[in-house]
Formats: C-alpha cells, structure tokens, sequence
C-alpha cells in the first residue's frame, strides 16, 4: 500500500438495515471507506455458502480484506493440547482468509498465566512457528490487559524471532494497558518510533492498526467507546502517523464504527 487506508472491524451498524460481508463491503465503499475487517472471534463465517460473493464484492470495490482470528487463542497454554487447539483454529482462520485473498490475520497471543514474560514469550514463540505460511501475515495484536502478553517490545521481539509475525498496533489497548498513558502527540510518536527502532522502516510502511476509544480501569481494557466518549485523543495519534508517512490500514473498531472510521478519515486528510 501506498498510503493509509480506513476500514472498519465487522459489518457495518449504522444504516438502518442489516448487512452480509458482500453488501456490506459495497457499501462501505459507497461511503468511501476502503477496508474490512472480518470477524472470525466466534466462528468462521467465511465458507463454500458466502466464499465467492465477498471475493466478487471485494474485487468489485477494490476492497482490502483482513480478519480478526478467535477469542480462544492461548499460545502459552500450560497443557499441550490447549496450544495445538489454538494452532488449529489460527490455521482455519488462516485458509478462510486466504480463500478470499485477505492478508493479515490478528490475533491475541495469549496469558502469561504463572510464567514469567521471559517463559511466556519463549512458549508463544515456539508455538507460532507451528503455524502455516498460506502467503498470510500474523498480526499480533498489542493487548490491553496486564495479564495479557503483548507488550508492543514483547510483539517486535516475536516479529524479529519468527518468520510471517507482523504487528498488529492497538492504540487504544496501549493506552488502557498504560492506564490512560497516551495522552497527547509525543506519546504516540514514541510508539511509531519505537517500531522503526525494533522493526525497520518497513514497519512503518505496511502497519496494519486498530483505533477506538476505550474505557479501562486499573486491570486495564473494558470495552470499546466511541471516540466521542472517550478520553483518546485520536488527533495526535493521526499527526503521528502522518508525520512519520506510515502506510498500511487503519481499522475501525467499537459500537459506531463506520461513523468513526468517517472521522478518522476524515480528520487525517485535514491535516
């Protein structure tokens, strides 16, 4: 890509009807967005049923396609049949992608559970190199919960350390993770230039992000808000990432996520 592009995470919610991933890849490019997000959390809802009609929708539009993978992923699982059962569902979601030629797969890496972050990184590692290359990106996702591994350090080290791991950039879990740590421009551009640091400037050149407003408390991440709603400050994340020339997709996530994906649009072309 040459350029961000702005998309939202699921089917839209805000026209008054209801949508499948086809119609609604139509009309979030009527309304100028570019990118979807496909939820696998609960299931895969790509199948032999609906597989040729979002790849016809897609190409149709000129639509960029990713997926978020399930909920019940933990690499660092204590018991080896709970890691191969997240290997598993990472490799359904990994060919249900590729089969409507999406790219980057996210996905939550895990708990620390009674290890250290040393041991937890050490088990992920080992458990990602388990998983199919199928031409897909695994997107590992910044987490928002102190009992979460995924540290944007922790990410970048596993990105280093194991072939087809890219980042996945939450801004909003970072910043519930940090207690509302991301509060104005030199925040966010310590990230961007942490990721150059760790990553290179390819990094920066295909990002795949997350943004939301979110509410936490002092165990981190609660839910989802819309911008409005929030203490986010999603401007200066925007003239951080336009400041430094990042690529990539930008993802709309939350309860009114076309409208914020509008905003966000919106708002980084004004700068």
């Amino acid at each position: 890509m040459d350029r961000l592009l702005f998309g939202v995470s699921g089917l839209p919610v805000d026209a008054g009807k209801k949508f499948n991933y086809a119609s609604g890849i139509a009309y979030l490019k009527s309304i100028g967005l570019d990118a979807l997000e496909l939820q696998f959390g609960r299931r895969i809802n790509v199948t032999a049923n609906n597989r040729e009609a979002i790849l016809q929708s897609k190409r149709d539009n000129g639509f960029t396609l990713s997926a978020h993978a399930s909920y019940f992923i933990n690499l660092n699982a204590a018991a080896a049949d709970k890691r191969e059962e997240s290997v598993q569902r990472l490799r359904a979601a990994a060919e249900a992608l590729a089969q409507v030629q999406g790219k980057s797969l996210v996905l939550h890496p895990g708990f620390y559970g009674r290890d250290t972050p040393e041991a937890a990184y050490a088990r992920i590692r080992e458990t990602l190199a388990l998983l199919p290359r199928l031409g897909i990106d695994y997107r590992l996702e910044t987490t928002g919960k102190p009992t979460q591994f995924g540290t944007l350090e922790e990410l970048a080290g596993l990105c280093r350390d194991v072939e087809g791991c890219k980042l996945c950039v939450d801004f909003a879990h970072i910043h519930a993770r940090g207690q509302g740590n991301l509060k104005g421009y030199a925040d966010f551009r310590r990230i961007l230039d942490c990721i150059e640091a760790e990553l290179g400037r390819s990094a920066l050149d295909d990002m795949h992000i997350h943004l939301s407003g979110v509410a936490y408390t002092d165990k981190g991440e609660r839910n989802h808000l819309p911008f409005a709603a929030s203490d986010f400050n999603y401007q200066a994340c925007l003239r951080a990432l336009k400041d430094v020339g990042a690529k990539g997709c930008v993802i709309s996530e939350g309860p009114v996520v076309e409208r914020d994906a509008l905003l966000l649009q919106k708002t980084y072309a004004a700068l």
